[in-house]
């Protein structure tokens, strides 16, 4: 086994980890806005392991997925943000 293919293994497994905190975080969250974050968090993850998948592969294809993930994830972020600021006015 390689360097690189053990450092594949190893982010798997941490990425799979944090992947389930949080998820419990997601689920157990107190307040609307450690969801969010949770949320957030749970679409960088899934890049990274989109990313070490495509390593992982030896390709490109994925990456681009990846990239759409993130676009998505950034557009959620903004409106729970602009949802949340627009609630807390009235």
């Amino acid at each position: 086994m390689s360097f690189m293919e053990f450092a594949v293994q190893a982010s798997v497994i941490f990425i799979g980890l944090s992947i389930l905190a949080i998820f419990l975080r997601l689920v157990i969250g107190p307040s609307i806005e450690d969801r969010i974050v949770a949320l957030d968090l749970l679409s960088a993850n899934a890049i990274a392991f989109i990313a070490v998948y495509s390593i992982q592969k030896n390709t490109t294809t994925f990456l681009d997925v990846g990239i759409i993930v993130a676009l998505l994830a950034f557009l959620g972020t903004v409106a729970f943000a602009f949802y949340l600021g627009r609630r807390k006015k009235t």
